[in-house]
């Protein structure tokens, strides 16, 4: 079948080498997507075990519309009984670019018309909408004047990994934070340092990286569970093989932050990950805390001044670029701001640049490789 797996900017590299070494064929990357085709297994595990796919979608159509009836009718020319039962309930997600559609919820709406008008033709009664937990939910994609129809193998999206008890204020998306480890290309082989860890996110999809545990809960519930051509055979026999895959971690994860609740947090949620005893956080400013021997690896996210106030945000950064000189020689330093003049005070020069968004924010993902003096030539 065909697969069309949604992710966020920047990470969809990753996804498509993920998508290869799950068994996916024929993988194209787009923006913010990447298509691929594959059997029952690959959409199964590619649900469980990619770290960077928010929505695993199934294309089932794609149609030319321009106004609101074309939608409806060629909506309603889709045989929607060979997806769903009558006493079953569905949701819509909408996304329109268009000049014809220029807002969503009215594009979910009469697509919702359509179904809902079919079974009642059909017979004689509807299905009922269930926006949070749906037994069927349906894609819609209206670029210009073309409209894909999929159905959504995920169900929730993918980032809710179910291990968030609580967090900080501002917190990384999960599967942007696997993505930021991924790029640096550590898979537990080398001590890695979070500084400023906040809720823990970072510090938990590095556990599970490296120790190979899938980012899905084992109990966790998918669209495809609801399809007509589940295979829970093929299911469990998916997730028994991805968990006899788990490894030991064999080097430190360490976290820190200078604030108590954010210690507090990131224990609670590496507790909720089963990862107790993997990952070690302390209460301590950046300043004051000294690394592992090196060679390691430090990832920061730190406050850009945006959702998350800093007085004297340049003087913030310099602060870390000198500390990274002081204490860091022999690590790698990857850091995520959307403050570009900040990040220019760090004072070291960056060995790459990569364009991330953290929500709505268009963010560099810088490298800094720390040299023991300075580096010549």
């Amino acid at each position: 079948m065909q697969l069309a797996i949604k992710t966020l900017a920047g990470l969809e590299p990753l996804l498509a080498g993920e998508l290869k070494a799950l068994g996916a064929r024929d993988i194209e990357a787009g923006t913010r997507i990447v298509t691929c085709t594959g059997d029952p297994e690959v959409l199964y595990r590619v649900n469980f075990e990619s770290r960077t796919a928010l929505r695993v979608l199934v294309p089932i159509d794609s149609f030319r519309a321009t106004h609101e009836k074309r939608l409806y009718n060629k909506i309603q020319q889709i045989d929607w009984s060979q997806y769903m039962q009558v006493d079953q309930t569905l949701a819509i997600d909408a996304v329109t670019n268009s000049q014809h559609f220029r807002h969503s919820k009215y594009a979910a709406l009469k697509t919702k018309d359509a179904i809902v008008d079919q079974f009642r033709d059909k017979f004689g009664r509807r299905p009922n909408i269930n926006v949070r937990n749906p037994d069927l939910r349906i894609n819609i994609h209206i670029s210009n004047d073309i409209c894909n129809v999929s159905l959504d193998s995920s169900g929730d999206s993918l980032h809710k990994r179910g291990y968030r008890v609580d967090t900080v204020e501002a917190p990384l998306n999960e599967v942007l934070a696997a993505g930021m480890v991924m790029h640096t290309g550590w898979s537990g082989d080398r001590p890695l340092v979070d500084p400023m860890c906040g809720s823990g996110t970072i510090l938990i999809e590095a556990a599970m990286i490296a120790a190979n545990i899938p980012p899905q809960l084992p109990g966790r519930k998918f669209g495809f569970q609801n399809w007509a051509d589940y295979d829970a055979k093929l299911w469990e026999a998916v997730k028994a093989r991805a968990l006899d895959q788990i490894r030991p971690i064999e080097v430190p994860i360490l976290g820190y932050d200078k604030a108590f609740k954010a210690v507090k947090i990131s224990h609670q949620n590496i507790l909720a990950a089963r990862l107790s005893g993997k990952i070690e956080v302390e209460r301590k400013a950046f300043e004051k805390m000294d690394p592992p021997p090196p060679p390691g690896v430090l990832i920061m996210n730190p406050p850009y001044d945006e959702r998350l106030a800093v007085e004297d945000v340049k003087a913030f950064y310099q602060s870390i670029g000198d500390r990274l000189k002081q204490a860091y020689a022999g690590y790698e330093a990857w850091i995520i701001s959307s403050n570009l003049d900040a990040m220019k005070s760090i004072g070291l020069r960056a060995s790459r640049r990569l364009t991330l968004f953290n929500g709505p924010l268009e963010c560099k993902y810088m490298k800094f490789e720390l040299y023991e003096g300075s580096r010549k030539r």
